[in-house]
C-alpha cells in the first residue's frame, strides 16, 4: 500500500501497544466503521477486549510483525517507546504512522530538545550530559540548580532528579545510572499546561484548547478546560503545536506539554516535551467536544480529514490512579460525570485504572 493511502471503511488499522490508549483508539476506530488489530506482548492488554484481532508477540519478532503487517492498511502506535526497528521494519511494508521520525526524537531528550530548537519554539535551556564532569560544569553555568533527566525511558516522574543547590550535584550522574542525560534549566512555572494537536496526511492542522493540568506523586491528576490563560497565550499555545508536527511532516495526534510561567515580563509558555500519540491530558475531549482526539488520531491515519477541535463545553478530566476506580458507583451518580474504566485485570496503587470527565456549561 502506498504511503500516501487512503483507507475506507472496513479496512483494519494496526496499533502497536495494547494499553488504555490502544483501547479508546479501538472504540473510536469501530466508531467510524474501522477495525482494529492489537499487537502487545502482554495477554492481558486491555485492548484486546474491544479490538477485531490482537497478536501476542514481543516487538522484536519478525515473523509475527511480517503476518501483523499483512493483515492491516496502515499501522500507527499507543506508546513512543516502540523499538526504533520494529516501526522501520513495519515501515517497509505498511505506512506507519505518525512515522519513524517522530520516534527517534521524541525517544531521545537530548534529540527533542534541538529538534525543539530547530522548529523555532521556546524551551528551557538545557546542556548534553554524559559524566559527572559534563554535570559539574553545567551546574556553575545555571547558577548551582537543574533538573537532571536520562534521555531515554523516563516518565511520570522516573529517570529524573532535582538539584535545588550545587551540592545536590554531587555524585548525582552515578545515582541516576551513570547513563547519558541531559541538565535542564530549573524553572520557576506556575503550572504544566498541555495542547493537543492534529495533523492530517495533506498537512491541515488543528489544535484542541489548552488544559492546565495538575500532578499527584509525579502523575497526571487532573486536565481543566479552560485554563485560566490569556488569549494570547492560549494562542501561542497551539502556534507552538503546530509549528512541532508540521516540522515533523507528523501524521496523527500528539501532546505538547508546556510550562506555564509567569513573572515582571508577563506571562509566557516553555515547551518541556512532546509525546507523538494520543495523550491523557486530551481525555477532556471525550467528553467536551464534538470530536475526541482518539477521533482524530483515527481520522488521520487512515488518510481522512480531521475534524472540528472545537469545545461545547467546561471540563475537568480526573485520572482514576489504583484504588480510585473502586469508587466507580459514586461517579455514576454524579449527573456532570462521564465514566471511563480500561478494564485492567488488576488494581495496583499507582496504575491508572480509569478516568471520569466532569462536564458543566461552557463559560471562555
Amino acid at each position: 500500500m502506498s504511503a500516501r493511502a487512503r483507507l475506507t471503511p472496513g479496512d483494519t488499522i494496526g496499533i502497536l501497544g495494547g494499553g488504555q490508549l490502544g483501547r479508546m483508539l479501538a472504540q473510536s476506530a469501530a466508531a467510524m466503521g474501522l477495525k482494529a488489530h492489537v499487537f502487545c506482548p502482554d495477554p492481558n492488554s486491555p485492548a484486546f477486549d474491544v479490538s477485531a484481532f490482537h497478536t501476542v508477540a514481543p516487538y522484536e519478532d519478525i515473523a509475527a510483525l511480517d503476518r501483523f503487517a499483512a493483515s492491516v492498511s496502515v499501522v500507527t502506535y499507543e506508546f513512543e517507546n516502540v523499538p526504533g526497528p520494529t516501526a522501520t521494519h513495519l515501515d517497509a511494508i505498511v505506512p506507519v504512522r505518525p512515522g519513524a521520525r517522530a520516534l527517534e526524537v521524541s525517544q531521545d531528550r537530548l534529540f527533542e530538545k534541538r529538534y525543539l530548537t530547530e522548529a523555532g519554539v521556546s524551551i528551557a535551556a538545557f546542556a548534553d550530559i554524559n559524566s559527572q564532569a559534563d554535570l559539574d560544569k553545567a551546574i556553575e553555568v545555571f547558577g548551582g540548580t537543574g533538573v537532571l533527566k536520562t534521555r531515554r525511558f523516563g516518565y511520570d516522574g522516573k529517570g529524573q532528579l532535582m538539584i535545588r543547590k550545587a551540592e545536590d550535584a554531587a555524585g548525582a550522574f552515578e545515582r541516576l545510572g551513570s547513563v547519558p542525560a541531559v541538565l535542564e534549566e530549573l524553572i520557576g512555572f506556575e503550572c504544566e499546561v498541555s495542547v493537543i494537536v492534529a495533523r492530517d496526511l495533506d498537512g491541515t492542522c488543528a489544535s484542541y484548547d489548552i488544559a492546565r493540568n495538575h500532578h499527584e506523586n509525579h502523575i497526571l491528576k487532573t486536565s481543566t478546560v479552560p485554563a485560566g490563560v490569556s488569549e494570547e497565550t492560549a494562542r501561542a499555545a497551539g502556534d507552538m503545536a503546530r509549528k512541532i508536527v508540521t516540522g515533523l511532516d507528523y501524521v496523527g495526534v500528539m501532546g505538547v506539554e508546556m510550562f506555564l510561567v509567569r513573572d515582571e515580563a508577563g506571562e509566557r509558555l516553555l515547551v518541556n516535551e512532546i509525546a507523538p500519540r494520543v495523550h491523557n491530558s486530551g481525555h477532556w475531549t471525550q467528553d467536551a467536544c464534538l470530536v475526541s482526539q482518539f477521533d482524530q488520531h483515527v481520522r488521520a491515519v487512515a488518510g481522512w480529514p480531521i475534524g472540528s477541535c472545537d469545545r461545547h463545553s467546561d471540563a475537568v478530566m480526573e485520572n482514576l490512579i489504583g484504588f480510585d476506580a473502586d469508587g466507580w458507583d459514586a461517579v455514576l451518580r454524579d449527573p456532570s460525570a462521564q465514566l471511563h474504566l480500561y478494564g485492567k485485570a488488576e488494581t495496583r496503587e499507582g496504575r491508572k485504572m480509569g478516568h471520569v470527565n466532569r462536564i458543566s456549561d461552557k463559560t471562555a
